[in-house]
């Protein structure tokens, strides 16, 4: 497994990228005095880290991806909610209820990978004895 370093990084790299954004609006309420929303920013992003190390593949090798990517996808729903609660509310963000189909596609990872496991990809390369 030493030889998945490329993985691990994408895994965690590609969660953090995904909560970036939480962390600069926490950092932006801060210095706007709004400590409530920003401490609620900083805490989310805290959780988000754990929830991507906590649940990070090579942790749990035959659990399948879609079940390790609820706390991440959990995280970054109540994130999304946290954002359009500071703003105000749907309406007062200018989104309705539909705006929300926007977020469909965030699933298509989790449908993609259907019952796939990191375990999935240990197998021998060909040339090592089974």
């Amino acid at each position: 497994m030493a030889g998945r370093r490329g993985e691990r990084i994408g895994w965690i790299a590609g969660w953090l990228g995904g909560f970036l954004w939480v962390a600069i609006l926490a950092v932006v309420f801060l210095f706007q005095g709004k400590l409530l929303l920003g401490f609620a920013g900083m805490f989310l992003t805290c959780a988000a880290v754990i929830g991507i190390l906590v649940s990070a593949p090579w942790r749990h090798p035959t659990t399948p991806y879609w079940k390790l990517m609820i706390a991440p996808y959990g995280i970054f729903f109540i994130s999304a909610a946290w954002a359009i609660w500071a703003f105000g509310g749907i309406e007062a963000a200018g989104l309705n209820w539909w705006s929300l189909c926007w977020l469909l596609p965030l699933f298509i990872p989790s449908i993609s990978l259907n019952r796939r496991k990191w375990a999935d990809s240990n197998m021998p390369s060909g040339n090592e004895p089974l």
